[in-house]
């Protein structure tokens, strides 16, 4: 697993992009199944209509979005910010350590693959355009400008990846 002590102080994206690869290539399917289970706990008061579509909706991007890293041909010109990479690895790190059962610990590995691959190398948010949060409310895009509308809320929340996203606040929320 990619580690903060590793980064270079120099890094392009598709650099970065060769290390996300490798990574998503050793998820399989049993792995996105584990984490899907932790995602059927962690939504457990939820619901019940919304704790389904929060399963599925995960598990699909989980399973779609490893698929794109996998076959990824794109080119990403510039550099990667490798001070806030840095940051970023050493607060998933601490995250994964507190994972006990497989499931989250599946999950994180996951979830680590995908956000260094949105953040980084994309420059998207944590959360895909049409993200539903409770509410009704979505994460959506207006010209080069990402909008969530729980950023303000989530930003100081230690367990959140807001503090990292390129998404501002949703002014309109």
């Amino acid at each position: 697993m990619i580690s903060a002590d590793r980064i270079p102080s120099r890094m392009t994206k598709m650099e970065l992009l060769e290390i996300i690869k490798k990574e998503a290539s050793s998820i399989h399917i049993k792995d996105i199944m584990d984490a899907s289970v932790y995602l059927r706990d962690d939504a457990r008061y939820m619901p019940p209509r919304e704790q389904k579509d929060f399963i599925e909706r995960f598990t699909r991007a989980f399973f779609n979005r490893i698929r794109d890293i996998k076959n990824d041909r794109n080119t990403y010109p510039g550099e990667v910010d490798t001070g806030k990479l840095r940051e970023f690895l050493e607060f998933l790190d601490d995250q994964f350590q507190k994972a006990v059962e497989v499931p989250e610990k599946c999950f994180q590995k996951i979830a680590r693959i995908i956000t260094i691959y949105v953040t980084f190398i994309r420059e998207e948010p944590v959360h895909p355009v049409g993200t539903r949060f409770p509410g009704g409310l979505t994460v959506r895009r207006d010209g080069d400008v990402y909008y969530c509308p729980v950023k303000d809320k989530q930003v100081n929340t230690p367990s959140a990846l807001c503090r990292f996203c390129v998404s501002i606040q949703d002014p309109e929320v």
